[in-house]
């Protein structure tokens, strides 16, 4: 059962509409001649905050405030993506937002997230940890707990698959990749709605297992590391409301390795000048491990997000694969 209609999917595109304009889905013909497929890329990359995440935060806070709730604050835990889209929504509607962030973590995301309002405190040693200090800053504090999955961010984050299948409902496969799974649910959702039949494959870094892990097991399986240059990708604790949507939704979840990933991002530079960061270039890297599988078919790639900071992107034009 789908946790939203239709009708409320284009509530979200109206509420989402005046701050992330429909993104384009092009089919660039480089790609097709390197793949072998008939390729179209939703270009995520091309919001406001340069992620398909944008379109959740917005959503989320405007459900807050249908519901007549006033937080004093929100709190949530990030790489960068889930975070900007949080503080653009928090400056939005006049509410203060902190957002904690691992160790280490991306300096360009960080600058982004400030730019957009968000206070950051750094805290823990990857994303769960950071999440676990978040929650523990809403019981002290009394902030609003923003997660990384919830049906409101699911639902504005399903916009993106709303304009992809009504361009595109040909499609025989979308390949999509797994962060806290939002992305991926969304399109299930939506294709499901739409009556469609497309495959969806969703992509993880074999770093970063724990969805694959989770997917074969049939029950969530969390892992203790999830060390991948593709920080969008950085999860090792699957949620269950997520994890049911894939299981049943998805027609398989690939894992593909970091120098992959980093081809997949010299191939979008060479083949369309867009940036791509590693959790965006992962679907590409995919098709490219599977194109024997897809020769001549209509496949769908989500390019979810284009921030990668420019130390990791100059290591990756030279060649080389960056570590986590």
């Amino acid at each position: 059962m789908p946790l939203f209609s239709l009708d409320e999917l284009a509530e979200a595109a109206a509420t989402v509409r005046p701050f992330v304009p429909p993104t384009p889905a092009y089919a660039w013909p480089l790609l097709a001649a390197k793949t072998g497929a008939k390729v179209v890329v939703k270009h995520e990359n091309h919001t406001p905050t340069g992620s398909f995440k944008a379109r959740g935060g917005l959503v989320y806070v405007d459900a807050l405030r249908r519901a007549g709730s006033a937080p004093k604050g929100l709190v949530t835990a990030t790489r960068g993506n889930h975070g900007q889209s949080v503080a653009l929504a928090a400056a939005r509607n006049g509410i203060p937002c902190t957002i904690v962030i691992p160790e280490g973590n991306s300096p360009e995301k960080n600058a982004a997230m400030r730019a957009f309002g968000g206070e950051l405190v750094t805290a823990g040693v990857d994303f769960d940890a950071s999440r676990a200090v978040a929650m523990q800053m809403e019981r002290e504090h009394g902030y609003h707990f923003v997660p990384s999955f919830h049906v409101e961010l699911m639902k504005g984050v399903a916009t993106y698959a709303l304009e992809l299948f009504t361009g595109h409902s040909d499609l025989d496969v979308v390949y999509v990749p797994i962060g806290m799974g939002s992305g991926i649910c969304g399109l299930i959702t939506v294709r499901d709605l739409l009556g469609l039949k497309t495959e969806i494959v969703g992509v993880v870094a074999d770093k970063a297992p724990a969805f694959a892990l989770s997917f074969a097991a049939g029950h969530p399986v969390p892992t203790n590391s999830a060390r991948t240059f593709a920080d969008g990708m950085a999860c090792r604790d699957p949620q269950p409301d997520a994890f049911a949507i894939i299981k049943g939704g998805a027609a398989r979840i690939v894992a593909v390795s970091d120098d992959e990933i980093a081809e997949a991002v010299r191939l979008y530079f060479t083949a369309t000048h867009n940036l791509a960061e590693g959790a965006g270039a992962a679907p590409l890297a995919a098709l490219m491990q599977e194109k024997e599988r897809y020769a001549g078919r209509r496949v769908g790639l989500i390019l979810s997000g284009g921030n990668i900071d420019m130390p990791v992107l100059a290591q990756i034009l030279r060649g080389a694969t960056p570590t986590a």
